[in-house]
């Protein structure tokens, strides 16, 4: 089985590409500039804007992995142009090609769509995937972490300066890119257990982390006792417009980001869990903070 791929030069898509490699599964990935020889991978040129370049991705292949979104934008328009037109446009290139198998990585922010243009844009791809007749599967993860990650890096750093900010109050899932990417592959086949379903998968931490909770295990992960300052609402809406004041388009910390970051629960839902038989978690999050922690120093970030 050949298997295309999106997003496969990013933090999660690399991951995937590294267990497929595991598993020895031939891949295709697109890609927006050269990339160097990877084993297993075929590179093709192009973005979710090219039809052709989908085209060409998807031919031959016998499953679709979407992975590729904006999670940053500077307005609406921007996160509909990455996360609904890219959709839409990828999907129409496998009912071209006649791929019948679309796995699309989508978010828990889509549960709530309301309160973020994030969430929202992520929401209308799954209705465009919904909608589109193919032998679909949705995975939501919640917060991902692991080496490369270049988003929870912000936590782990302030950890290492001895202060994490956080949002006062909440609680929320987290999973390992490892072990999200080898649940994306076990949903490659398909069939009747996941088929036409969504699911939200986890580190298998019952309830959730809490916020400080978070910050303690990453203060540990890095060696330090951290002091975890709890910001209101209208105290991290002030430290996101002094992020985009600061850091302009390269702000981790927007306002759409502090828009669902303020909601108070974002912990998987039971109903929607991965039936254990299938896949479950295998990295414990505190060794898979550690190792992060370590990676992120061998290459000179902390």
């Amino acid at each position: 089985m050949t298997i295309a791929v999106t997003g496969g030069t990013g933090f999660v898509g690399q991951a995937l590409l590294d267990e497929a490699a595991a598993q020895g599964l031939p891949m295709r990935a697109l890609a927006r500039r050269p990339q160097s020889p990877r084993d297993g991978v075929t590179w093709v040129a192009g973005d979710l804007a090219d039809k052709a370049a989908l085209a060409s991705l998807v031919t031959g292949t016998e499953a679709v992995i979407h992975v590729a979104g904006v999670t940053i934008a500077p307005d609406a328009a921007g996160f509909e142009a990455g996360n609904v037109a890219g959709t839409m446009a990828l999907v129409e290139a496998c009912l071209g090609a006649g791929v019948p198998r679309f796995v699309l990585v989508s978010s828990l922010s889509a549960r709530e769509p309301e309160l973020s243009q994030y969430g929202a844009s992520k929401a209308r791809a799954e209705q465009v995937v919904r909608a589109s007749g193919l032998d679909w599967t949705i995975v939501r993860p919640p917060a991902v972490y692991g080496p490369r990650d270049d988003q929870m890096f912000e936590l782990f750093r302030a950890a290492r300066w001895g202060i994490v900010p956080t949002p006062a109050q909440g609680k929320a899932s987290l999973i390992h890119a490892a072990d999200l990417s080898r649940l994306l592959l076990a949903m490659v086949p398909g069939g009747e257990a996941v088929t036409h379903r969504s699911f939200e998968p986890d580190d298998g931490r019952n309830g959730g982390w809490s916020h400080y909770d978070l910050a303690r295990a990453i203060g540990w992960a890095v060696g330090r006792r951290p002091w975890v300052l709890g910001l209101p609402p209208g105290l991290m809406r002030l430290a996101a417009r002094g992020d985009v004041m600061l850091r302009r388009g390269k702000a981790k910390l927007t306002l759409d980001r502090v828009g669902y970051m303020n909601h108070p629960d974002w912990v998987v839902s039971d109903a929607a869990r991965v039936p254990e038989g299938l896949w479950r978690a295998q990295i414990e999050t505190r060794s898979g903070l550690r190792e992060t922690a370590e990676w992120y120093r061998a290459q000179g970030w902390l």
